[in-house]
């Protein structure tokens, strides 16, 4: 067994009773941490290595849905805490509607128009977020949100049940749209 010349740290471990490390085989490489047989070493730290090809590719569309939810929450706080209904100009017009179409009352207009509303978010967040169960969830905990400020703060707004209703299926018919176009496109992949 070949011996090494002892350095400072040797010495002074050497001092506290604790011997020595054995000296590295001939043929193994000096490094800090030695691989062992059988176990893959370490992948690298994000950021440490060069990125992929594919991942500079992926990287700059993915930021668009993120830049997207961002104005339309901002969009969606404006309407929410407007001090006034956002429809209170449209009287005339929903008025106009409903007697060509008796069926579309003030209330399905609305009902319909908070759907449409959440629609994006359930859309935004399916693309957004890996774990998709997390949307419905949001979309819930932001419509409570919006109605509670609304009930709260805002004298003219009134919150409701069916507001909360509307919102949240707005975002399921979101989170399904992607579904289904990202089934879609699997299905035109594998089979064409």
């Amino acid at each position: 067994m070949e011996t090494r010349p002892l350095d400072e740290i040797d010495r002074a471990m050497l001092d506290l009773g604790i011997p020595p490390k054995p000296p590295l085989p001939p043929d193994a490489p000096a490094t800090k941490h030695q691989a062992v047989p059988g176990i893959p070493p370490k992948p690298p730290l994000p950021g440490t290595a060069e990125p992929s090809p594919r991942t500079t590719e992926t990287s700059a569309p993915s930021r668009v849905p993120h830049i997207l939810l961002a104005a339309y929450v901002v969009a969606l706080t404006l309407i929410a805490i407007w001090p006034v209904p956002v429809d209170r100009g449209a009287g005339p017009a929903i008025g106009v509607i409903t007697r060509i179409f008796p069926i579309l009352t003030y209330a399905r207009i609305e009902f319909g128009a908070n759907i449409l509303l959440f629609v994006p978010l359930g859309v935004l967040l399916a693309l957004i977020l890996h774990q998709r169960f997390l949307v419905v969830p949001i979309a819930v905990v932001t419509t409570v949100a919006i109605e509670s400020v609304q009930g709260i703060a805002l004298s003219l707004r009134t919150p409701s049940v069916m507001d909360i209703v509307a919102n949240v299926t707005g975002a399921c018919i979101g989170l399904l749209l992607v579904t289904a176009v990202e089934w879609w496109q699997r299905r035109a992949t594998t089979s064409g």
